[in-house]
């Protein structure tokens, strides 16, 4: 951070799963300082006080209308981020939103619309794109020593559906499911490695119980304008686990045991009844009852999103979670990546750069919309059967 530039000043709405999981870069990084925030808990409400010496306020427009806050930090429900991204951008603010940008393209579209309108920047994060092996990646693409890209790979298997889930999480129409919740990461690092412009979509889905109503998997084959095409497959339902194609460092860049998805089931299990599920995800939230601060230090290794391999003319380049591994005529070579010194401290690089240096965002509005309509077309293609052709794409960021 320069001398002389002071910390950037974030509100923030919502302190709940997407929150806690940016606590550790919130407490690590002296390039921000929470001042203001609003959540529907109480308990959450203390924390933030306790935690970070700022100020919980009433509602929502109170964040949005403290003096002393630059950014607002949107980490509400998916359906609510079109509304809270106007009420900012109307007072001023500036406003980085957890992925997904939205659940149409109409309220994407407001959302951009609304930011231009008011002289205010968009970035929409933490996607999986930031991480530094996916940008890695990006440089020595864009570097051109290994030619065009021709093919990406990505696939992920977690425990996804089988998390403590709150009932719209469950609910495609009010955004639950893998595909606004977790395809939003994958199509993010696929188009930032393909060149960005994805010309036509299909997919096929998977929805195997009928306990958890929403798609728990996908496989999608993605064109684009360049001639590279994508294949992306993600299956929540927690049996198998990708984790250990990545030297056994978890999604959040930790080690990560061999039974945790069994163990995810088993805790479910425990659950009951609806608002006893809707209880023991509040449980393990910032300032909930089984929430425990996490430990400070900086990490092992980068967080991931699973196995993702990248095909050009000249060699094949797998990410890992220290780094890239190249694969070519002369042999195998391993670039590695300069860990952060907190996770995700990327998202603030970006951050960094546009409030204080001045630049556009990489995951500005347009390109996160662009994200949204592959997602959506994903949803259509599986409804139709048919291919799906898109009309709103950007070309991937310098």
């Amino acid at each position: 951070m320069s001398a002389t530039a002071e910390p950037i000043r974030l509100g923030v709405l919502g302190l709940g799963r997407a929150f806690t999981l940016m606590l550790p870069t919130f407490l690590g990084d002296p390039r921000v300082r929470l001042v203001a925030a609003y959540d529907p808990h109480p308990g959450a409400r203390a924390a933030f006080e306790t935690t970070f010496g700022g100020v919980a306020l009433g509602d929502e427009q109170s964040v949005c209308d403290h003096p002393d806050v630059e950014w607002v930090y949107l980490a509400t429900p998916h359906q609510m981020h079109a509304r809270h991204v106007q009420l900012a951008a109307e007072r001023g603010k500036h406003v980085l939103v957890e992925k997904p940008m939205a659940l149409s393209m109409a309220d994407a579209d407001t959302m951009v619309e609304v930011c231009a309108r008011a002289g205010t920047r968009l970035i929409v994060g933490h996607s999986h794109s930031f991480n530094a092996p996916v940008l890695l990646a990006h440089e020595l693409i864009a570097s051109g020593r290994y030619g065009a890209v021709r093919m990406v790979h990505a696939l992920q298997y977690t425990d996804f559906l089988y998390r403590p889930r709150r009932p719209e999480e469950l609910d495609t129409a009010r955004g639950g499911g893998v595909v606004f919740s977790q395809a939003a990461h994958q199509v993010d690092i696929v188009r930032l490695l393909a060149g960005g412009e994805t010309r036509t979509v299909r997919a096929l889905m998977g929805r195997w119980d009928a306990s958890r109503p929403t798609e728990g998997a996908y496989s999608a084959l993605l064109q684009f304008a360049n001639g590279a095409f994508a294949s992306i497959s993600y299956n929540g339902y927690g049996f198998y686990d990708s984790d250990t194609q990545m030297d056994g460092v978890g999604e959040m860049g930790t080690a990560k045991a061999r039974d945790a998805h069994q163990a995810t089931r088993a805790r479910l299990a425990a659950a009951t009844s609806e608002a006893a599920e809707v209880d023991l995800k509040a449980a393990r939230n910032f300032g909930g009852t089984a929430f425990t601060m996490p430990t400070l230090r900086g990490p092992d290794a980068a967080q991931h999103f699973g196995p993702v391999i990248v095909s050009c003319d000249l060699a094949d380049l797998r990410l890992t979670p220290t780094g890239v591994e190249v694969v070519s005529q002369a042999g195998i070579e391993f670039v590695p990546i300069k860990l952060p010194e907190v996770p995700r401290a990327e998202v603030i690089d970006e951050l960094w750069r546009v409030a204080r240096d001045g630049a556009l965002p990489a995951h500005g509005g347009e390109w996160s919309r662009a994200t949204l309509e592959v997602c959506l077309a994903m949803l259509k293609s599986e409804a139709s059967g048919t291919d799906i052709p898109l009309e709103r794409q950007v070309a991937a960021p310098s």
